[in-house]
């Protein structure tokens, strides 16, 4: 049997310029390796310095949890939002800074700053709210890679609705499949969808996919 050669070893290395390396949080692999190995030896330790950056809700009482290993438990009694972990605590200092850049099919372009998604997120969350949906209720996504995709996702996460992505080149039984598994109460779509140069129809398969 014929072998195929590997050609494409690679050896070189390249290190990051002056300037990058200067704002790298870790300056050299060194210092990887010593947070690396506390992070096994200690991560009690490591993880509860780690989660300090985060904006609580409520703090948690106790980092890890093995009373009922092997199910781990971390940050007992903790509380947070991961919308607000996303896009509140950057508001301050990042606000005007972009937070998604997006390139679409036909090469048409869109960016978002912390603060336009916030507004956005805001938006579609107060959107759900005022249909019923909230704390635990379970929303599907069938949406394209846009903007929106994501605003969907942080939207829920700030109510504290369970999201569902399904991917939207699924047919519309395979999305009704996965609305009545989840038992999602809500889809969030869009009309259609660029797929290798034609518009891809999605309104209508979740029409027939909820009807089913």
């Amino acid at each position: 049997m014929s072998q195929i050669e590997n050609v494409l070893k690679e050896t070189r290395r390249f290190p990051p310029p002056p300037e990058f390396q200067a704002r790298a949080r870790l300056k050299s692999m060194d210092e990887y390796r010593r947070l690396y190995a506390e992070s096994i030896e200690q991560p009690e330790t490591f993880w509860g310095r780690v989660a300090e950056e985060l904006p609580w809700i409520q703090r948690w009482e106790r980092v890890l949890d093995w009373s009922e290993a092997p199910r781990a438990k971390w940050f007992v009694g903790g509380k947070l939002n991961a919308s607000a972990v996303c896009l509140d605590q950057h508001l301050e200092e990042r606000g005007d800074k972009i937070a998604i850049r997006w390139e679409g099919e036909p090469g048409d372009t869109r960016n978002l700053t912390y603060r336009e998604l916030h507004a956005e997120v805001s938006r579609m969350a107060n959107a759900l709210k005022a249909r019923g949906i909230g704390k635990g209720d379970r929303v599907a996504i069938y949406m394209p890679m846009i903007p929106e995709l994501a605003m969907a996702v942080l939207a829920c996460a700030r109510i504290g609705a369970i999201h569902s992505v399904v991917f939207a080149g699924f047919s519309a039984q395979a999305l009704s499949d996965r609305i009545e598994d989840g038992e999602c109460c809500a889809v969030i779509t869009a009309d259609g969808a660029w797929r290798r140069g034609s518009v891809l129809p999605l309104k209508p398969a979740v029409d027939e996919a909820c009807r089913g």
